[in-house]
């Protein structure tokens, strides 16, 4: 199975790094561009059938790992 994993800012946290992305993009041309928030991508090959314990391990993963859950939130997809 591959896990794909997105970290995110949570809402209420300030994103420098998007905000420095969207003025460039705005001194590029790109006027279009309200707002910029930036985050994490990662994919996992995961071994084993059981959906559910997938499920279990990557929420274990984000947890202690992959996000900062106080300022992070996290979503995944699984493909078989």
């Amino acid at each position: 199975m591959k896990a794909k994993i997105y970290v995110t800012l949570k809402k209420s946290v300030l994103d420098p790094q998007g905000k420095a992305v969207g003025q460039a993009l705005s001194s590029m041309g790109f006027g279009g561009v309200r707002d910029v928030r930036m985050g994490k991508y990662i994919e996992l090959e995961m071994n084993g059938a059981d959906r559910a314990g997938t499920e279990k391990n990557i929420k274990a993963m984000c947890e202690k790992l992959l996000a900062n859950t106080v300022i992070e939130e996290y979503r995944w997809e699984i493909q078989n």
